[in-house]
């Protein structure tokens, strides 16, 4: 994560910087995400084929070979085609060490631990996310935006060493069926989604926040550049403090679905999010949004937890890893024309009614679930 944020800060002002072009930037993103989307519909079926471990060693060498390729070739000058070429691969196999990454948790830590271990990596990743992006500045000013790429790679090799010293479980093979069946074993992930009460309720639901939130950052920074008239280094110090928020949900969802149970966790997360959102919209200094979007990601951080760990503990290990994909793919498929909405929304009506109607559809969500399986404090156990 650490290591990513240097390509986070670096590939883009390496682009800007030979191209001048802002459209290239944004088009080298919509390949790259294209890229991960598509590698996410099939990198189940590799996750439950093959073994998870030697998986994720070979994500991570193949990303130091393909980001090693960037700085090398920069030394001929600029060759803006590359990275055509290295970023969508980079995040195909990066959407196949997260699918990877997730279904292993539960073989290492057990069903037990299983949310209390996701609130630890999710706590860890936030840290990372925070102290990354200072650090790849740094180093970008001082030492150029081609060596923040060659660190970037160099993390990636480090991390295949860090996960050779890993003993994960052995998991079970997909029944013969599946495997003889090619769009059988493709579709298997979905099928278990839609069978399984709860988490065809979760898929639904969740389309749907991600439909209505998934913009929400831009619009963040729009209210404090245009509206609240802040310098880029505020918006820093905002999405800075916004993401100790996601650090400390990420703390204490072991305790609070403990505690609550998942359906009041989740529900009552939700519900919080929601009204955080409208709460931005009428936030009328800095440290106010700040403050509040602390609290929204805090609470979009139990409740991504809770929804994970769920998934982890109610689907057969054969499955786990097509089941990933395949929620991943469904509900992150709108999120795209949501953002695209929200953003045009605040450009003609202005940030405050973009908010309130995201937090009041939250609100919304919150209530609805309350009428559906979502609601039990225990859904992982046997009925």
């Amino acid at each position: 994560m650490a290591g990513d944020s240097f390509a986070l800060i670096a590939v883009p002002l390496l682009i800007l910087h030979a191209t001048g072009s802002v459209a290239q930037m944004g088009l080298l993103t919509g390949v790259s995400g294209a890229a991960s989307v598509t590698a996410g519909v099939f990198a189940g079926v590799l996750v439950d084929r093959f073994d998870r471990r030697t998986l994720l060693i070979a994500c991570d060498l193949a990303r130091f070979a393909l980001y090693a390729v960037i700085p090398l070739a920069w030394l001929a000058g600029p060759r803006i085609w590359l990275l055509y070429v290295v970023l969508p691969l980079a995040e195909a196999v990066g959407m196949v060490f997260q699918v990877t990454y997730v279904t292993a948790v539960r073989g290492l830590v057990g069903e037990e631990r299983v949310t209390e271990a996701n609130g630890k990596l999710y706590a860890t990743a936030a840290a990372a996310g925070i102290l990354g992006p200072m650090l790849a500045g740094v180093v970008a000013g001082w030492v150029g935006l081609t060596a923040a790429i060659a660190i970037n790679a160099v993390s990636f090799a480090v991390s295949a060493i860090g996960i050779s010293l890993i003993r994960l479980s052995k998991h079970a093979p997909a029944p013969a069926a599946e495997r003889d069946r090619p769009w059988r074993e493709l579709v298997a992930g979905a099928v278990f989604l839609w069978r399984q009460p709860v988490l065809r309720v979760l898929t639904i639901l969740l389309s749907v926040f991600i439909f209505m939130t998934l913009g929400l950052t831009d619009i963040v920074i729009y209210r404090l550049k245009h509206d609240l008239e802040q310098p880029d280094s505020v918006v820093g110090v905002v999405l800075g403090v916004g993401a100790v928020g996601t650090m400390l949900g990420a703390l204490v969802v072991a305790r609070v679905r403990r505690r609550l149970g998942f359906g009041p966790a989740w529900i009552g997360a939700h519900a919080l999010a929601g009204l955080a959102i409208v709460g931005v919209g009428f936030a009328g200094s800095v440290w106010g949004v700040a403050a509040i979007m602390a609290c929204y990601l805090a609470c979009v951080s139990v409740a991504g937890i809770c929804s994970m760990s769920l998934r982890q503990q109610v689907t057969p290990d054969h499955l786990l890893g097509r089941v990933t994909s395949a929620f991943w793919t469904i509900h992150f498929a709108l999120g795209p024309v949501g953002a695209a909405a929200l953003t045009w929304g605040a450009a003609r009506f202005g940030s405050t009614p973009v908010f309130v109607f995201a937090g009041v559809s939250c609100l919304l969500l919150a209530v609805i679930a309350l009428a559906t399986p979502v609601r039990q404090r225990h859904p992982e156990r046997p009925a």
